[in-house]
This record gives C-alpha cells, sequence and structure tokens, in this order.
C-alpha cells in the first residue's frame, strides 16, 4: 500500500494497547519544535516511518509526506524548490538517501525568515546520506538514531520476549513466536539482497549473507580482521570494509575499546556485536529461547542485548560506551564516559554473580565510581564497595539514567 502523500491519518500498524514509541513520539515533538531540519536514521524496518505518522497525528498543522520509494512522489521533486517551496506546517521526506540531491535545496529552504515549515527526514543511514546532508545542512540539521523497541519502551514484564524477537517492530509484535522468526528471516535475505544494494553497497549478497553469519558466531568478541580475511581469501582492508558497510547500514554495533593510562597492554580493537538480538537469533538459526538455553551462544546474546538497553535506559550518546581488556585478562563489557563520570557494567548470565579480579582491576586502573553486575537473577544487592548486582528485571528501576 502507497504513503499518502498529503496529510495522513494514523490507522496504526501498532494496537492501541502496545504504543511502545510514546516517549519517542515525545522526545521528536521537541527535536522538530527546535530545529528546521530534523533526522531520523536507523535499520530498515526499524520503524521509522511509523515513528513519523505517529508524530503527524499530534502535529497541529498540516503534514505533507513524501515516500522517496514511491515512483509518483519522485515525479512530484522532480523540481524540488517549487515542490517543496509553498508547503507549511511539517513535511516529511522519507527514505531520503534515494535522493541526496535535495539537501541542496532544503539548506535554502531552511534558512528562509519565519520557518514557515519543519523538515522531517527519514533515512537509512546510507554512507551518501550522511556525507551529503553532514555537507550541505551542516548547524541546520539535528539527527536522532532510531533502534528497535527498548525495554524502557515495552517494560520489564517483556524482558525475554524482547531479548528473544529483538526490537523490530514486527518482529516483537507477531502474534506467534514461529511469526516472529519467520519474518527475521526474510527481512535478513531481503535486506542483503534489495536493501543494501539500494543504499549504494556494491558487494555481492552471497558474500555480505555469508560474512553477516560469521559476525553473528563472532558476536561479542574481539574484532580479528586477519581472521576473517583468511576465511574469505581477501585482504584485512576489505573485510574491514565489509564490517564498515554493515555498521553504516544500523545493524552491526562495534564498541570501541577504552585506553586508560595504566601500564598495562590493553586491546585496541573493538568489539563486534549484532546490534538486534532477533536478527543474531535469525542468523544463527534459534527460533526459541529453549533452542538460544542450549546454544554456546547463550552468554555472549545476552551480553550484547543488556549492553544496548543499558546503552538506552542511562541515556549514553554511541560515542560515550566503550568496554575495557588488557592482554592479560582483565576487562569490563560496557564503560561509560561522560566528562568526569566513568561507570562500569559487568553482564552475567547467572543468578548468583560474584566479585571477580576483572572487576577489582577496572575500579582501580579506570578509577571508575561504580561497577554494575547485570545478572539474570530476581534480586539487586550490593556485592563490594562500589559493586552492586542489579536484576535484569529491574534494570528500569535499579539503575540511574546519566544526568542531563
Amino acid at each position: 500500500m502507497k504513503k499518502q502523500l498529503v496529510t495522513m491519518n494514523l490507522h496504526g500498524m501498532i494496537p492501541a494497547s502496545m504504543n511502545p514509541r510514546t516517549e519517542e513520539v515525545k522526545l521528536l515533538k521537541a527535536l522538530v519544535a527546535s530545529h528546521p531540519v530534523v533526522g531520523i536514521l536507523g535499520a530498515r524496518q526499524v520503524g521509522k516511518s511509523t515513528l513519523a505518522r505517529l508524530l503527524a497525528k499530534q502535529w497541529p498543522g498540516r503534514t505533507t509526506f513524501f515516500d522517496l520509494e514511491d515512483d509518483d512522489h519522485l515525479a512530484r521533486l522532480t523540481d524540488p524548490m517549487l515542490a517543496l517551496r509553498g508547503l507549511r506546517g511539517l513535511v516529511v521526506l522519507d527514505e531520503v538517501q534515494r535522493r541526496p540531491d535535495l539537501f541542496r535545496s532544503l539548506r535554502v529552504l531552511a534558512d528562509r525568515p519565519g520557518t514557515p515549515c519543519r523538515f522531517l527526514i527519514l533515512g537509512s543511514a546510507a554512507p551518501e546520506l550522511l556525507k551529503q546532508s553532514s555537507e550541505s545542512l551542516a548547524g541546520r540539521i539535528l539527527y536522532h538514531h532510531l533502534g528497535g523497541f527498548a525495554l524502557r519502551e515495552v517494560g520489564a514484564g517483556s524482558l525475554n520476549r524482547l531479548w528473544v524477537r529483538g526490537g523490530f517492530p514486527l518482529s516483537f509484535l507477531a502474534p506467534t513466536e514461529a511469526a516472529s522468526f519467520k519474518w527475521r528471516r526474510a527481512f535478513l535475505r531481503t535486506f542483503v539482497e534489495r536493501d543494501l544494494p539500494q543504499l549504494g553497497v556494491r558487494l555481492t549478497p552471497q558474500t555480505l549473507r555469508r560474512f553477516w553469519m560469521m559476525l553473528a558466531h563472532y558476536h561479542g568478541q574481539i574484532w580479528n580482521a586477519s581472521e576473517f580475511a583468511r576465511s574469505f581469501g581477501v585482504s584485512d582492508m576489505t573485510v574491514r570494509r565489509y564490517l564498515d558497510t554493515l555498521t553504516s547500514a544500523l545493524v552491526v554495533r562495534q564498541l570501541q575499546p577504552w585506553h586508560a593510562n595504566t601500564g598495562k597492554r590493553q586491546v585496541k580493537a573493538p568489539k563486534v556485536y549484532v546490534v538486534d538480538s532477533g536478527l543474531l537469533h535469525g542468523l544463527m538459526d534459534l527460533p526459541s529461547q529453549r533452542d538460544l538455553e542450549g546454544h554456546p551462544k547463550l552468554g555472549a546474546s545476552w551480553e550484547g542485548f543488556l549492553i544496548d538497553q543499558i546503552v538506552t535506559h542511562i541515556r549514553a550518546e554511541p560515542d560515550e560506551a566503550f568496554f575495557w581488556a588488557t592482554h592479560t585478562g582483565a576487562e569490563i563489557d560496557l564503560v561509560i564516559v561522560r566528562g568526569r563520570i566513568r561507570r562500569g557494567f559487568e553482564i552475567k548470565r547467572t543468578s548468583a554473580p560474584a566479585v571477580t579480579p576483572s572487576m577489582r582491576s577496572a575500579l582501580k586502573d579506570l578509577d571508575l565510581e561504580s561497577i554494575e553486575v547485570i545478572h539474570a537473577g530476581d534480586h539487586t544487592f550490593p556485592m563490594h564497595e562500589r559493586i552492586r548486582a542489579v536484576s535484569a528485571s529491574r534494570l528500569l528501576t535499579d539503575i540511574e539514567p546519566l544526568p542531563d
């Protein structure tokens, strides 16, 4: 079904009884009110268009929607200044990376006195999108990165469902576990066969699919370009390009290492994660929690999922999140750094976490104000001075967000 070009009515992909995007809509409304151009960047199918429609439903004035995957809408934008200059209210440009030349026109329109309209651009984070918008709209655009549903949106009671299915709306909201898994497997196929080529990726679908599946088996491990290069028979630089391709499409996270002046040899390569736990389980053919519980990557899946939930819940920016590891084996799963604030997090798939030498070393060497050990049990309790065990089910209530 094509999206309507003019003022929209939301008929609801998300049932009225479950509308997790309330906070996202509130944030987006504030961003659009204070900036002439706002960009929502996120992976395909993560809910960017739905979020824009939710905002449009609450917008006090007229909303005009252009879907740049619709040939009729593209034709209307043949002369972008003519098409956009007379519009008022909120103008939404969906899949804007398909027309990067629009940014030059948006720059002129954003600078008009009185700001007669606001622009909301939605994109799937192609390198071309980032490059064009940063050059043409510097100082005029504010980006908001949209992920899948987060624990703070769906509630702690949905913790396991969110972990197993992931946060893509159509996966999380599927009527059955089997339907969710079927959607994810179809998404993985179409993403490499259709979506990535549309973003300008020139690698074969077979190569990217194989690389992504191999990456899933290294989920939560330190990136080793040489090992991947040997497996593919290409150079280290080439596999690095594969990694950056999936990272730029927002389906892979590279968690960077934190370096401290400790005198110890510290790991310098990033850790790699499949961003969405549901996609990870699709890549590894794990349709249910029962399948997951008996798999060797159980702990790594739990770790990646909770790292994402912690970063989202405490409102940390991507460039404020790190891990720390030394070549002697000391490590901490997540280090959040904002100004003088340094907080550590360890993730354990156990109901009986214990203080480890790595935690003691991290407290001292990184000068952390605290370490919180997120575990699978039911209770939150102190473990040591500045070390506390926090139940994953109580993450939303027992962990304080970062100060603004």
